[in-house]
């Protein structure tokens, strides 16, 4: 094989650093979420608190989400590679004070009309138990405190990716889960639910707090300036407001889910967060890594002009996702039931919403590969200073969610299976669908993006994954008798092994690059 170019060889190093700290970050969510479900065992006790949280996330996502991820990270590394520092840091300081800005405004609005926003939008199901209303309005007004601190360290961990630095903002959502397990074990015993949502208020501080020395150290300056007089400013709200759309469409999405959810039978909110969350999990180690890693060095390709490059480095990512997703969508589907009893079901978590979650992973997991493929795409169009083309394709499979969210949900309720499924599934297919879109159309931008080898990537993958797939089936079955833990560890552990070695037969080649990395210090790399 060519020895990959310097510019992969960087995004390699640096995913691999994003995904160390990744997985540290996901082990600590799962850790948060074995405590949530043994400190509150009842199918409903979760409910609000999730919902309620659906609330302050959107309003992060809205301003400094759609600003941070499509927009400011472009638009900030682009005068950095100028060498137009000073215009850099002017730019970063009006961004973030309109941030703050925005954020408190609309946290406050939304604290004045909880009660209408549960009620009539978020939960209706919940109107007719009116201790469970009140609980969620009481606990949506006390998350909005995180969006606003939120939408300050998503900034300051857009300004670290952009001079490179990944490990700490990669470790920072580790500290956000460390704020809720504080909650639960410290709070919640004397407070109850309400412990979780100020655990939620520490998480955030301590995601920002973890970042701060990380800052200093750029020695960055800091101008008191709302910036509407920089050209820089006006370029990443010009380039903010499409992506707005789009996270909207998003959000609008979830919160017909959580409406639909919360007029299915108790523990159906907890249960598809549940799911939803341990499929992310997957797709933050597999694809968020390598996105985060890729996406300034896009963003420096394209303001440079260096378009050959980054196509290269754009097909060297997606192959990435492939060769890691394909087989861990099938892992997830295989092993769901005991990967969901080992989790969460403690005679605490009760046996029927495990069996939910359990339920509504099997149709979400088989959306990760859509999910992370659509990840690395779109960064890679917000690095072109486009995000007209992800917003407008991401609305129209949104739209096409909720469609089949209703279609699907009632489908299964009349089948007989259970409806919060048809929410996952709905899920799924819309991102395939958005994920194809957005390939096709960036194929055209870039005049291909080595269209052959993408293609040899995901059929080595479902090559490699058939034989890790039969293995799995026959451990389940030869395991039987086993606890959930020793099915769950002895299945990754078999899976991980068979995988890997149907891809050292296969000769991927990015497999034997990961080999050269860590032969590097030992000795002489080799090629297949």
């Amino acid at each position: 094989m060519n020895q990959p170019s310097s510019a992969n060889r960087q995004i390699a190093r640096a995913t691999g650093t994003v995904m160390f700290a990744l997985v540290i970050s996901q082990l600590f969510g799962l850790v948060r979420n074995i405590i949530l479900a043994a400190a509150f065992p009842a199918a409903t006790a979760l409910d609000p608190y999730l919902a309620a949280n659906r609330v302050a996330e959107t309003l992060f996502l809205l301003v400094a989400g759609g600003a941070l991820g499509s927009a400011f990270i472009p638009a900030f590394t682009g005068l950095l590679v100028h060498d137009e520092r000073d215009s850099a840091w002017r730019m970063a300081s009006g961004v973030g004070n309109l941030v703050t800005l925005t954020l408190s405004l609309l946290a406050l609005v939304a604290a004045v009309f909880a009660p209408q926003i549960v009620r009539y939008v978020l939960a209706p199901g919940f109107a007719d138990q009116p201790e469970l209303l009140a609980t969620t309005v009481e606990l949506l007004r006390i998350q909005l405190i995180s969006a606003v601190i939120f939408g300050v360290s998503g900034l300051v961990m857009g300004i670290l990716n952009a001079h490179q630095v990944f490990l700490v903002p990669a470790l920072a959502p580790s500290m956000y889960s460390i704020g809720i397990i504080i909650g639960a074990l410290v709070f919640a015993p004397t407070m109850g639910v309400r412990g979780l949502a100020w655990g939620v208020v520490l998480g955030a501080a301590l995601h920002l707090l973890i970042q701060i020395p990380s800052l200093v150290r750029l020695r960055g300056e800091y101008f008191r300036t709302l910036g509407w007089a920089n050209p820089a400013v006006r370029e990443v709200i010009r380039l903010m407001l499409p992506r707005l759309l789009g996270v909207a469409v998003v959000q609008i999405n979830f919160w017909v889910n959580i409406r639909l959810a919360s007029r299915m039978p108790p523990g159906s909110v907890t249960a598809l967060s549940y799911a939803f969350a341990l499929m992310l999990m997957a797709q933050a180690v597999i694809a968020q890594s390598v996105a985060t890693a890729a996406m300034p060095t896009f963003s420096a390709q394209y303001a440079l002009g260096r378009l050959d490059e980054m196509r290269g480095s754009l097909a060297a990512a997606l192959r990435g996702v492939l060769l890691l997703s394909v087989p861990a969508s099938l892992g997830l589907i295989l092993l769901r039931e005991p990967l969901v009893a080992m989790l969460w079901q403690r005679g605490a978590f009760m046996a029927r919403t495990a069996e939910m979650t359990a339920w509504a992973l099997l149709w979400f997991a088989a959306g990760l590969v859509g999910h992370s493929v659509l990840e690395v795409l779109a960064r890679a169009f917000y690095a072109m200073h486009d995000t007209k083309t992800p917003v407008l394709v991401g609305a129209g499979a949104m739209g096409l969610n909720i469609l089949f969210s209703v279609t699907f949900s009632l489908w299964f309720a009349r089948i007989g299976w259970m409806p919060l499924g048809g929410l996952a599934l709905a899920n799924s297919l819309a991102t395939a669908v958005e994920a194809t879109l957005l390939f096709v159309l960036m194929r055209r931008r870039m005049g291909g993006i080595h269209g052959a080898e993408v293609g040899r990537a995901f059929a080595q993958a479902a090559a490699a994954t058939l034989g890790m797939g039969l293995a799995l089936v026959w451990w389940k079955y030869a395991a039987a008798g086993l606890g959930p833990l020793a099915i769950s560890l002895g299945g990754i552990l078999l899976g991980t092994l068979i995988y890997a070695g149907a891809a050292l037969a296969l000769r991927i080649p990015e497999v034997w690059l990961v080999v050269n990395l860590a032969r590097q210090r030992f000795g002489r790399a080799q090629n297949p």
